[in-house]
């Protein structure tokens, strides 16, 4: 598997999302329910933002404010990096490290089709890996 295409084929998962005018705490409950570290921040169908874990230590608790009264648009990460399906593993890898981001949206014809994360990224990085060594092990051996 080398494109986020043939890993959704394989992983389908329910995208989890909030409105921009939901309260962050919301989102707090509906990430420990999912038992998820992040959601998509949606107008409608348009992909707006995106709120995580890390979202909530640096802009909310850090920053006193209240989790009750707080709006998501309000702190949500609306500077996004998305992704397409024929977009590769190893380019997913290397956004995630370049930006020190830990999900990518994945959109196709501006609708968004799913979510991978760097454990998703990781994961199937180290099942190709193990592939390649086995066969390179066959190779060898004859």
């Amino acid at each position: 598997m080398s494109t986020v295409e043939q890993f959704l084929d394989l992983n389908s998962r329910k995208i989890w999302s909030l409105k921009p005018e939901n309260r962050v705490i919301d989102s707090l409950f509906l990430m420990a329910e999912k038992n998820i570290s992040c959601i998509l921040i949606m107008n409608q169908e348009h992909l707006a933002g995106i709120f995580s874990e890390r979202d909530y230590a640096r802009k909310v608790v850090i920053k006193g404010k209240n989790s009750t009264e707080t709006l998501l648009k309000e702190v949500m990460t609306d500077k996004l990096i998305t992704i397409s399906p024929k977009t590769g593993l190893d380019e997913c890898m290397q956004l995630m490290t370049d930006h020190r981001i830990r999900h990518l949206p994945i959109v196709d014809n501006n609708k968004v089709v799913g979510l991978i994360s760097i454990g998703d990224v990781v994961r199937e990085m180290l099942v190709q890996q193990k592939v390649q060594i086995d066969e390179l092990q066959r190779y060898i051996s004859g």
